[in-house]
């Protein structure tokens, strides 16, 4: 084999897992509401939803969650893992779900218009969620209107998910509902994400730099 392919073929191992690596990243999210906060950090990697290319697939999350309401007291409880996605099929009229749509059954105290389960996704919407239930309007922020399902340990889970911006207000809510697989705990809306500057960490252009870095080394040895 001549130098010049082996040098092809080397130069091809390193650059393509790199590239799968270019729309990496994490978003540091911390949001609070009556009752409730919490100070997550979510990862994802290239894989996008079946549906939306720009809705990337959750891979990771960590941090600390706490809800009180007077009887439920939870104090920074390590957040994760997530919950699987199922790919459950939506209602008939609903076409505007991700491929990634999912529910998870709760036997008692969810609003009747959940039908005792909640829906999720797990998915983020780095440039913004668009409008993804056909009933519903409204949109925005870096979940959809489904969100994303973790545990906090105690057999507890929790559903984070954007209401979108509402009518009358220039912000996006958040919602969050804390359950057991037999009950719900807290149901909760008005949730306000906690603006984190540069929270945005772009893996891929952490890649790009050191390409950049290493082709001026290469340059310097020349």
């Amino acid at each position: 084999m001549s130098v010049v392919k082996k040098l092809i073929i080397s130069m091809s191992l390193l650059v393509a897992p790199l590239a799968s690596q270019v729309q990496a990243g994490t978003y540091h999210f911390v949001f609070a509401g009556p009752g409730v906060a919490g100070d997550i950090e979510l990862t994802y990697g290239a894989a996008t939803d079946a549906k939306y290319a720009d809705a990337f697939v959750l891979t990771g999350i960590s941090g600390v969650f706490s809800y009180s309401d007077g009887v439920v007291n939870i104090v920074d409880a390590a957040v994760g893992p997530l919950v699987a996605t199922q790919h459950d099929t939506p209602d008939p009229t609903n076409l505007l779900a991700p491929d990634n749509f999912s529910r998870f059954a709760v036997a008692s105290g969810l609003p009747p218009t959940n039908n005792g389960t909640l829906s999720y996704t797990n998915l983020i919407w780095p440039g913004g969620s668009p409008q993804t239930a056909s009933d519903y309007a409204f949109h925005g922020g870096i979940l959809d209107i489904y969100g994303l399902l973790f545990e906090i340990g105690g057999g507890m889970y929790v559903n984070l998910w954007s209401n979108g911006v509402l009518p009358g207000s220039n912000r996006v809510d958040y919602g969050v509902a804390v359950v057991t697989r037999a009950e719900a705990l807290g149901y909760i809306g008005g949730v306000s994400a906690v603006p984190e500057p540069g929270s945005f960490v772009l893996l891929g252009m952490a890649m790009m730099a050191a390409l950049g870095g290493r082709r001026a080394t290469s340059a310097r040895r020349r």
